[in-house]
């Protein structure tokens, strides 16, 4: 089979296309052939070593196919079944992958592997913020940052539909247009404008209970300084470098603030977590109430050039590579 390898850490260029052997699963796993592959910037940082990985390396979390072959003991799937991942191995950017049956959940019926595998990570990602992490309440007002990108704009919709007031901040005029179009009630250009002085101009000088900003050293100061007090700042990705540390007394001065860097994965460690949060987000979706855009696809063969438009802030909303 095909898959992506480096052995060494940093840019697009370390990323190698290999035939390797198809693997078999073993007790408790399942064989996926898989059919799309999400792209997400988590992926950036285990290439980078921002998050590091043990060399030479498979790369990718998120991915959705047919199970190929069940091993011993596995009565959670049956060859045939459709099944998506998010987390459950290192190396999903293949033909195939072995993996957990724990950590596969079964898409129902509506949802396919394009959109189960654009969707997944993303979609768990967005309903633990929202859900678990700040549990967002209806007429609260949100600051969400990259509202144009994958998990920015399922993070929009479900705010929207659980009544928040929400206010993204995107790159470029033509994803200020996207967010507006997904419903967000406010936007702003973080690059021309001062973050902060909008957020606080919209909300009457009080700023927003609650920050979700996955950009990271370009955002951190205007999310600190647009939040109100005992505001909560989720600082959940690092796609421009990763943020500045956190100074304790700051957040003091700032109005008894909070400060937290979560991951998804700490938030589905058990296979009952990992059902409840899916499950959520397939709800979300199969009710209209989300819509997941798929805004460009690559050949598995593509991974260097899929990386590259990644970074370059090229893309909108989820993409993916197909085998």
């Amino acid at each position: 089979m095909r898959a992506i390898r480096f052995e060494q850490t940093g840019g697009p260029e370390v990323l190698q296309l290999v035939e390797v052997d198809t693997p078999a699963p073993g007790p408790g796993q399942i064989l996926v052939r898989n059919e799309a592959i999400g792209i997400n910037f988590i992926d950036t940082y285990h290439r980078t070593g921002l998050y590091p990985v043990k060399l030479p390396s498979g790369l990718g979390g998120e991915a959705a196919g047919v199970v190929e072959a069940v091993g011993e003991g596995v009565t959670r799937f049956r060859p045939g079944d459709l099944a998506a991942y998010a987390g459950g191995v290192m190396g999903a950017y293949a033909d195939y992958a072995v993996l957990p049956a724990a950590r596969a959940v079964k898409p129902p019926a509506g949802i396919d592997a394009r959109l189960a595998a654009a969707s997944l990570l993303k979609g768990m990602t967005a309903e633990f913020l929202v859900r678990r992490c700040y549990p967002l309440r209806a007429g609260e007002t949100v600051l969400i940052h990259a509202a144009a990108g994958g998990v920015g704009q399922i993070l929009v919709q479900w705010a929207k539909a659980i009544g928040a007031e929400v206010i993204a901040t995107v790159g470029s005029e033509e994803k200020a247009d996207r967010a507006r179009t997904l419903g967000a009630d406010h936007v702003i250009l973080y690059r021309d404008q001062d973050v902060a002085a909008e957020v606080k101009r919209i909300t009457g000088g009080r700023g927003v209970p609650v920050a979700y900003d996955s950009v990271g050293k370009a955002t951190f100061e205007g999310t600190l300084g647009s939040l109100a007090r005992r505001g909560m700042f989720v600082s959940f990705g690092n796609a421009s470098g990763p943020a500045p540390p956190v100074d304790p007394p700051r957040l003091a001065r700032g109005g008894s603030l909070f400060f937290t860097r979560p991951t998804l994965f700490d938030y589905i460690v058990t296979t009952e977590e990992l059902d409840d949060s899916a499950g959520a987000l397939f709800g979300m979706i199969s009710s209209g109430k989300v819509t997941v855009e798929i805004g460009q696809t690559f050949p598995l063969a593509e991974a260097r050039r899929a990386h590259e438009a990644l970074e370059a802030r090229e893309t909108i909303g989820a993409s993916l590579l197909i085998p």
